[in-house]
């Protein structure tokens, strides 16, 4: 019998149009000769609802659903049917959806999950915690400043410019597809790029700005993960980063080189250092890892994707493409890989048999 899997998608977020568009497209190719696709998205003001297929107008379209919440058996439910799952799969880019918190849900729900778990997903998503685990495990990322929204009155702009240089970048800790990202030039920049960036989150980082090649590298797979080889995204020059309009609105924005024209050894130091780096934020399943390669050879680790995009320009897919697993087989893949882990974690006990009365 095909397995029921949940593609959750939308969510709570400045990144709830892109969950859409990566999550129509597992929606459309997951082999359904294996498994029965139910789509659930999440508005975005917070509701749940069971849609026909993945649309933009969740709430619309949408049956509004409640769940039943038993680790044996949970249950969605509409007024007409009731959806028993055997897996799921967020694909919930950002807030809510990245961070751990939907994680923990599906895990007190006792259900297989596609993806990293609370922990690893937490970490990730925070670019303060997952810079300070990445340096410590002596993986190269650039230099920093942290701040939190009740400091913003002391920050000083020539301090900064001192310690990091001009440009730097200014970012909200806890976002992704560089919503909250600015990068500041001069004094005159700096104002409007702290409010943007702690409009979207009350922790902000201020970085060191990276001269230097955009490569991904996307990671697949548990005990142990594989490297794909790394991809290039160079940016026009009409835009000063990869914005987040350059990401996903104008087509003419970027070019992607799969795979990227690489020295030999700095392709397998850059799959070394996603690997660890994916290790080191206990990732699981699979990651989309950014990097920066410099003019001189220099190779900094700038974050980790723990969902990343499906998208039609989506690099994660892509560079799978590259090395023969079509997008039907790499959906597969992932559910295979969610299911082996939860079969392992049976094993935990979660009981403990003593004297104490209750």
């Amino acid at each position: 019998m095909r397995k029921t899997v949940i593609i959750l998608y939308g969510g709570r977020s400045v990144e709830h149009a892109v969950s859409v568009n990566s999550a129509r497209n597992i929606f459309q190719f997951i082999d359904r000769k294996k498994y029965n696709p139910v789509a659930i998205g999440i508005s975005e003001s917070g509701g749940w609802y069971h849609t026909a297929e993945v649309t933009a107008e969740i709430k619309k379209k949408g049956e509004p659903l409640r769940l039943s919440l038993n680790a044996a058996k949970p249950i969605f439910e509409t007024q007409k049917k009731k959806i028993v799952a055997d897996i799921i799969f967020p694909v919930l880019h950002g807030t809510d959806g990245e961070d751990g918190s939907i994680q923990g849900l599906i895990k007190a729900m006792n259900l297989p999950m596609v993806g990293t778990g609370v922990l690893g997903s937490a970490m990730s998503m925070s670019k303060l915690v997952a810079k300070k685990i990445l340096k410590d495990a002596g993986i190269p990322v650039s230099d920093y400043i942290s701040f939190f929204f009740q400091e913003k009155k002391t920050i000083a702009f020539n301090a900064l410019e001192k310690k990091l240089g001009l440009p730097f970048m200014v970012k909200s800790a806890n976002l992704g597809s560089s919503v909250g990202v600015s990068k500041v030039k001069s004094e005159k920049d700096f104002t409007k790029a702290l409010n943007e960036a702690f409009r979207y989150d009350d922790c902000i980082l201020v970085e060191k700005f990276i001269e230097g090649r955009e490569i991904e590298c996307a990671v697949l797979g548990n005990n142990p993960p594989r490297a794909s080889r790394p991809g290039e995204i160079i940016v026009s020059k009409e835009y000063e980063f990869y914005t987040y309009d350059a990401k996903y609105v104008d087509s003419q924005a970027v070019q992607i080189k799969v795979p990227a024209k690489l020295e030999k050894a700095t392709e397998k130091r850059i799959q070394e250092l996603s690997v660890q780096a994916y290790r080191a934020l206990q990732c699981e399943d699979f990651a989309r890892v950014d990097l920066f390669v410099t003019n001189d050879g220099q190779i900094y680790v700038n974050e980790i994707n723990t969902i990343p995009g499906f998208t039609n320009f989506s690099m994660f897919p892509m560079m799978w493409k590259e090395r023969g697993i079509s997008f039907p087989n790499l959906i597969s893949r992932l559910i295979e890989l969610a299911e082996k882990r939860f079969e392992k974690s049976l094993r935990i006990n979660r009981g403990y048999l003593s004297s104490l009365k209750y």
